[in-house]
């Protein structure tokens, strides 16, 4: 019974094989139809290092202001205070948890 099929065995999986490439090229993680679930990440990633960029001028001006050329005295009074926990009697005193990155 088997036999009558041989000859259309190896038609039969290069078939599958072309339908199966054929589906991951439309549907696959980077198949033609998710173009737009592509553009969505990308916005979203855009947006995160716009933030992370932000952050980082934020943290190199601090650094800037703490180095020894140019002492910022307020922010290293602002730093010591955190640090150590002290605060004057007429500060209000805010704490805030750290992100746990």
């Amino acid at each position: 019974m088997f036999a009558h099929f041989r000859p259309y065995l190896p038609t039969a999986v290069f078939a599958l094989l072309i339908f199966y490439f054929g589906c991951q090229a439309l549907t696959g993680d980077r198949g033609l139809l998710t173009h737009s679930a592509r553009n969505a990440e990308l916005a979203n990633r855009t947006g995160e290092l716009k933030r992370l960029q932000a952050e980082d001028a934020e943290l190199q001006t601090r650094v800037r202001l703490l180095s020894d050329d140019s002492l910022s005295k307020d922010l290293l009074d602002e730093r010591a205070r955190t640090i150590l926990g002290f605060a004057d009697p007429h500060d209000y005193v805010i704490r805030i948890p750290r992100r746990q990155d």
